[in-house]
Order: C-alpha cells, then sequence, then structure tokens
C-alpha cells in the first residue's frame, strides 16, 4: 500500500474527512472531529499513524519491523506503520478499520447510533 492508496482507503470510511490541524504535510483522517490517523511521507515512504488495543499494539511492533511505536503520540494506543511494502495490504487494511472502530466506540451514544443506521458501522 502506498500514500495514495491509503489517502483513499482512510476518506473511504463513512463520513470521514481530511483535516490538517499539523500543516500541509501530514493528513488527518477524522470522524466526527475525532482523528483515527495520521498520514504522510518522509523521505518518499508514506507512514501512517493508527490507533490500537494497547495489548495488539505491542504484539504488532515485534511482528512486524515497519511497526513502531506512534511518532509523537501516546505509544502505548498508537502505532506509526511504515507504508515500504512490507506488510500485506490486507493487514494494513485491517489495522487502519480497527484504528477507525476504535474511534467510533469513543464517540457519543447518539453519534455511533446514527452510523449505524446510516452505515451499519459498529
Amino acid at each position: 500500500m502506498n500514500y495514495q492508496e491509503a489517502m483513499e482507503y482512510l476518506l473511504a470510511k463513512p463520513e470521514a474527512i481530511a483535516d490538517y490541524p499539523f500543516g500541509p504535510d501530514v493528513m488527518v483522517p477524522k470522524i466526527k472531529g475525532k482523528m483515527f490517523a495520521t498520514l504522510s511521507t518522509e523521505n518518499g515512504i508514506a507512514r501512517i499513524n493508527l490507533k490500537c488495543d494497547p495489548d495488539e499494539a505491542l504484539a504488532l511492533r515485534d511482528i512486524f519491523v515497519a511497526i513502531i511505536p506512534g511518532y509523537h503520540m501516546n505509544k502505548k494506543h498508537w502505532n506509526t506503520v511504515t507504508l515500504d511494502g512490507s506488510i500485506p495490504q490486507g493487514e494494513i487494511e485491517r489495522m487502519i478499520d480497527n484504528s477507525y472502530l476504535l474511534v467510533i466506540r469513543s464517540l457519543t451514544k447518539a453519534q455511533r447510533e446514527a452510523l449505524s443506521i446510516k452505515y451499519s458501522v459498529r
């Protein structure tokens, strides 16, 4: 997965929007005002920060060299994934899906119910 593919996948999530609160070099996908990822490039290589269950975050760091504690994020709950081709696309998509769902769980009950009704998101 490259930068463009990651951006398209992130923004295909129901009601996801792109924001740039940290400047034009870091895209921050948000749902209902809450970020569920960051996407940027460094030396031509895309990097994505994703929210993650703390135990899973540690396990993923052990499995994949391209996954490190979240850069400029809470390292317990966020991972930085280098999109260098070493991680299967399906695994990256799964991590993005999980990050999105973790943030949805933090929304108000009314917001969650509205998303569930409109998009079958849980």
